[in-house]
């Protein structure tokens, strides 16, 4: 398919193959068309023949090119897929447009330091597992790991220690690099409230801004409400990538707890009635 693609990405070969997508045609006739010398034409041709696009009749001193509609055919289902997937991951690409809108106003108001401190975010969700359950995904490492970054990102170290003066870290990384924030626990009520604060670094490791986050969990009866307050504060000009993404990024993240704690309640009532049935 590639080698297809590539033969058709040049403009002679398309209008060649254009013109014989009429009726086949001799090698004068072509070039005559398509405005180029024969030896070209002929080059052309022979290119888009070693990859099967076209074929070649002798008639007698003539030689007639036509086109094979089985290699259009499969591309033009290689490029309906294409056209499919894209449009069934249109949201993706409207996340990238809003937050490169929320870059552009946020660095238009960033003319200074702590120039958006005391802003405040909040978040709510309801998520169909116990408290407990939730409460798991917050504290424990490995499942903290398996929610707490927006796609594309990948978590390399995590942990919210559940105790006053209990660590608080997030590092993950992409292609372009790594990330870390560092901070604090400083309210651990099981299950119900978790209070931390995180400091986003720079490469240097100096503060870009620093998140205080409260994290409330209440039973209800299809599930635990989850409610998340969050004001920053020591915003520095450097900070606006950040501020930027952040309910855009919670939005994801929280969308991904949600569909790691329902995995999760699935797969453990699963070992249980397996263990139940042993």
């Amino acid at each position: 398919m590639e080698r297809i693609a590539a033969a058709l990405g040049d403009g002679a070969r398309w209008r060649i193959v254009e013109l014989l997508a009429e009726r086949p045609r001799s090698v004068g006739e072509l070039a005559e068309l398509a405005g180029l010398r024969q030896p070209q034409t002929t080059k052309h041709l022979q290119a888009l023949a070693r990859v099967g696009l076209v074929t070649v009749y002798p008639l007698g001193q003539r030689r007639v090119y036509a086109v094979e509609a089985a290699p259009l055919k499969a591309l033009e289902r290689r490029l309906r897929e294409l056209v499919e997937t894209t449009e069934s991951n249109e949201g993706e690409r409207n996340v990238i447009a809003r937050y490169r809108a929320a870059i552009e106003a946020e660095s238009a108001v960033a003319d200074r330091d702590r120039w958006a401190d005391g802003r405040i975010f909040s978040f709510e969700r309801v998520l169909a597992a116990p408290r407990d359950v939730v409460w798991r995904h917050w504290v424990e490492p490995d499942l903290l790991a398996s929610w707490w970054a927006p796609p594309s990102l990948t978590v390399t170290d995590s942990a919210l220690e559940p105790a006053p003066g209990g660590r608080a870290v997030l590092e993950y990384r992409d292609a372009e690099g790594r990330y870390r924030s560092e901070g604090r626990v400083h309210t651990a009520r099981e299950p119900e409230h978790l209070v931390f604060d995180l400091s986003v670094l720079d490469a240097a490791g100096a503060v870009s801004f620093t998140g205080h986050y409260d994290l409330t969990l209440a039973a209800v009866p299809d599930g635990t409400r989850l409610r998340l307050g969050l004001r920053i504060t020591d915003t520095t000009v450097e900070a606006v990538p950040y501020i930027a993404g952040i309910a855009t990024g919670w939005g994801q993240v929280l969308d991904n707890l949600a569909d790691a704690v329902g995995a999760f309640r699935r797969t453990t009532t699963s070992t249980k009635e397996t263990e139940g049935q042993s």
